[in-house]
C-alpha cells in the first residue's frame, strides 16, 4: 500500500494543477480532510506542535512525537500523507534517521527546510538558514536514506526572509541537482516572485497561511503557473481554534449551550467521522456467545 501512496502522490504532484491540501494536526482533522475527498493530507509540524504540546512552532516537537502523529493518521486515512520534517531533527546523519523513521510511521512524503535548528515557523522574523552547501548535502541524504524511490522529498528553503528571493532560488536549485522530487520557496511576497518561482524545473509547493506574508492566490492562478500542491497548512487548525475559542466564551457566558446548536457537530454525525460503525461490527462480530 504505501508503495502505491507513494507513487499517486508523486504523480499527483506532477500533474502540476495546483492540488489543494489541507494541513491536519492531528488524526481526526487527518481523517475529516480525507473524507471531504482531498487527494492528501499535509502532517503540519507548527499544527501538531501547537495542538498536541500547546506551545509555537519554535523547533519543539521531537521527531518521536512527530512520528506517533503520523502513524495514528495512518492508521484511519488512505490518502497520501506529507510530513513536515522541519530541519530533519539535526545534521544529514539525523536526516537519514528521519526519513526512515517516517516512512515506517506511514508518510509517502516528507519536507526538509535550511533553517538553523531550531527553527521557526516560515513566516515568523528572525529567522536564519544554514550554509547552501551544508543544506543541499542533507537533501542528498535524505534522497538516498528512502526505501522506496517514489517516497517523495520536498526541499524548503526559508532564505527569501533572510538572504533574499535570488538566494533562494539558487538554493532551489541546487536542492533540485542534490535529488528533491518537489522544492519549496517559502514565503515569496509578490505575484512576480509566485511566478518566478513556478518556473523551477521540478514539482512546486506553496504555502498559503492566513495573515502571512504570502499574497493568497486562487486555486486557478496557480494552476496556470504550473504549481504541483497548494498547501494550506494550519487552515484547519486556525478555524478550530476560533470555534473552541467561542464556544467557551458562550458556555462561560451562558452558562450552558442553549442557543448555540448551530456551531456544534451533532453527536450522531460525530460518531459517523470516527467510523464507530466499524467498530460495532467488530464488536458484534466476535462477540461471544451467551
Amino acid at each position: 500500500m504505501a508503495e502505491s501512496l507513494n507513487k499517486r502522490l508523486k504523480a499527483m504532484l506532477n500533474r502540476r494543477a495546483a492540488t489543494l491540501v489541507p494541513g491536519a494536526f492531528n488524526a481526526l482533522t487527518a481523517k475529516m480532510i480525507a473524507d471531504e475527498g482531498f487527494e492528501a493530507v499535509y502532517v503540519s509540524g507548527a499544527g501538531v506542535t501547537n495542538a498536541y504540546l500547546g506551545i509555537p512552532d519554535l523547533g519543539l516537537i521531537s521527531l518521536s512525537e512527530l512520528a506517533d502523529n503520523v502513524a495514528a493518521m495512518r492508521d484511519v486515512v488512505d490518502i497520501p500523507i506529507v510530513s513536515d520534517a522541519d530541519t530533519g531533527f539535526g545534521n544529514a546523519v539525523n536526516v537519514t534517521r528521519t526519513v526512515r523513521v517516517l516512512e515506517r510511521a506511514g508518510a509517502n512524503g516528507i519536507q526538509l527546510e535550511d533553517q538553523v535548528f531550531p527553527k521557526k515557523c516560515g513566516h515568523f522574523a528572525g529567522k536564519a538558514v544554514i550554509p547552501a552547501d551544508e543544506a543541499i548535502q542533507k537533501i542528498r541524504a535524505a534522497v538516498d536514506a528512502r526505501t522506496d524511490q517514489d517516497f517523495v522529498i520536498v526541499a524548503r528553503t526559508d532564505a527569501r526572509s533572510v538572504l533574499g528571493f535570488e538566494a533562494a532560488m539558487e538554493r532551489a536549485h541546487g536542492f533540485i541537482e542534490a535529488g528533491a522530487d518537489v522544492t519549496f520557496v517559502e514565503a515569496p511576497e509578490s505575484l512576480e516572485e509566485i511566478e518566478a518561482i513556478a518556473k523551477l524545473p521540478v514539482p512546486q509547493l506553496i504555502n498559503l497561511v492566513y495573515g502571512g506574508k504570502t499574497p493568497v492566490l486562487e486555486q486557478a492562478a496557480l494552476k496556470r503557473m504550473g504549481y504541483g500542491m497548494v498547501l494550506y497548512a494550519n487552515a484547519p487548525l486556525q478555524s478550530a481554534m476560533l470555534a473552541v475559542r467561542n464556544t467557551l466564551r458562550h458556555l462561560k457566558q451562558q452558562g450552558s449551550t442553549t442557543g448555540w446548536d448551530d456551531h456544534l457537530l451533532p453527536f450522531a454525525e460525530r460518531q459517523v467521522v470516527v467510523d464507530k460503525a466499524r467498530f460495532d461490527a467488530i464488536e458484534k462480530k466476535y462477540a461471544a456467545a451467551e
